[in-house]
């Protein structure tokens, strides 16, 4: 499978047009599985994705997300209307069909502007044998397209791969199950590349994608942080041991040590280190942005580097969130409130804390009424729940009512700690109700849940010196302290 990837690379990089114009800017349409059998999907989005992270590590190349391209999987899209959508040059598009052991994929490359196909073939092989065409097929697109891969480029992806199929497919796989985020499928995605490792214990990738799954498994409940996060540091670090230049492991590095070590001066050398390797990864840009840069307070260059991330994936439902959120941490609220206007055009049942952030916008303007059916709604789609979601937004509107802010604070207080009690999930945040406590004037309380969270190493300490929720405790000693605590100036 790496074969493909480097062949059909060799077809988006440096693509010339009859004039001599370079196309600068590829999509990759997600491959349409059309084999009988689903359970070849995580074969058709791996090719997709592989494509796409080694497209990004080319200088000059604009290359659109996996986020991004993956809002199109499933619907009949025209490459070039695509293309003028996201304003790229180029749009590859591909098929893939798995029939026993032989993988038959057709690929074809279409120039935006003049709608006329670039390059087009179809690849008969046998999955077990993929490897050993490699250097075939590279050099087939080479010829075709008049373009030849520089040794470093040959180099870099070399390091990147596996030799052994088993390993790539349980590789695959196991960033198929990453993608879905949930609390099931990040399991299964520990599991997988677990596997991929034990086939091949020296395949980076795959410990760099069992670190990207320990790092945010925290915030889905499966590990606590204390867990979690030393999980993700062994992991990246080996990845990196294997190979330097993976920015996925970099930018994963700088989670860990933002998060749990509180290092910032190291965050932001992974950081940095992770953008330098792959300019084009968006994600680097992202997390750059929304966790160091917002974290220490320098919150222009943080709008600048999640706009940056959203360039490169425009069409990202979690970095259009919290693009929102960064304004919203800047204290520029009107543009806060637009973006996530537009997220929610983009998808109004989004997760990823879009309502729930749209409400604390809210609360924070005093436009409690608009509040309250957007906590419904992050309810209903947190717990799938309609039911209950509505019953929790009917006492808060009445508590509202009845008592004014702070009967809508008080009634939010009670109901969360209610749900904190029965909640299944083995680790929750404590950040919540130190915010709530806040909001209310009870500061040794709101103190007390953020000596908690600090305990539990939670992962929204992060925001704590630019989250307006935490405004009635700054001037407060203890607040203070605990800034200094985690490393942050005051």
């Amino acid at each position: 499978m790496a074969a493909l990837v480097v062949a059909l690379l060799a077809a988006g990089v440096y693509v010339m047009r009859s004039r001599g114009q370079v196309i600068d800017s590829v999509a990759v349409l997600p491959f349409v599985n059309v084999s009988a059998d689903p359970n070849t999907e995580y074969l058709s989005d791996g090719i997709t994705e592989s494509i796409i992270n080694n497209l990004s590590q080319f200088p000059g190349l604009r290359v659109m997300a996996r986020s991004t391209v993956f809002r199109y999987k499933g619907k009949e899209a025209d490459p070039q209307k695509v293309g003028q959508e996201l304003h790229v040059g180029a749009v590859l598009a591909g098929r893939l069909q798995q029939r026993g052991d032989t993988l038959i994929v057709q690929a074809e490359l279409v120039d935006v502007d003049k709608g006329a196909q670039l390059w087009g073939d179809q690849y008969n092989r046998k999955l077990a044998d993929v490897f050993a065409v490699q250097q075939e097929i590279s050099q087939q697109i080479s010829e075709k397209l008049r373009v030849r891969l520089t040794g470093e480029d040959k180099t870099r992806l070399a390091k990147r791969g596996t030799t052994n199929p088993e390993a790539y497919q349980l590789y695959l796989q196991g960033q198929y199950e990453w993608n879905k985020r949930t609390p099931e499928s990040l399991k299964k995605s520990i599991a997988c590349f677990q596997r991929a490792i034990e086939k091949d214990p020296a395949y980076a990738l795959a410990y760099a994608g069992l670190a990207n799954v320990y790092v945010i498994s925290g915030g889905y409940g499966i590990f606590a942080p204390k867990d979690c996060f030393p999980r993700a540091k062994a992991a990246a670090t080996k990845a990196l041991e294997l190979d330097d230049t993976l920015a996925e492991a970099h930018a994963t590095l700088g989670d860990e040590k933002a998060e749990f070590e509180h290092d910032w001066s190291g965050a932001e050398k992974e950081y940095r280190q992770a953008i330098e390797r792959n300019p084009g990864y968006a994600n680097a840009h992202y997390f750059y942005g929304y966790l160091y840069l917002v974290a220490v307070g320098r919150m222009d260059e943080a709008i600048a580097e999640v706009k940056k991330a959203l360039e490169l994936d425009p069409l990202s439902l979690i970095i259009n969130t919290n693009l929102g959120h960064t304004y919203y941490f800047a204290r520029q609220y009107d543009k806060a409130l637009e973006q996530y206007r537009k997220t929610v055009e983009m998808d109004p049942n989004f997760g990823g804390g879009l309502r729930w952030k749209l409400a604390t916008l809210y609360e924070q303007l005093g436009r409690y009424e608009e509040a309250i059916p957007e906590h419904q709604k992050n309810f209903a789609v947190r717990w799938g729940s309609s039911a209950e979601a509505a019953a929790m937004a009917a006492e808060v509107r009445k508590a509202y009512l009845q008592s004014g802010p702070k009967g809508y604070w008080q009634r939010r207080l009670e109901l969360a700690i209610q749900r904190q009690r029965r909640s299944p999930e083995p680790y929750q945040s404590a950040m919540d109700l130190a915010g709530l406590y806040s909001r209310l004037g009870d500061k040794d309380k709101a103190f007390e849940w953020l000596e908690k969270a600090y305990q539990d190493v939670d992962e929204d300490l992060l925001i704590l010196k630019v989250d307006p929720m935490f405004d009635p405790l700054r001037s407060d000693s203890r607040f203070q302290d605990l800034l200094r605590r985690i490393g942050l100036p005051p």
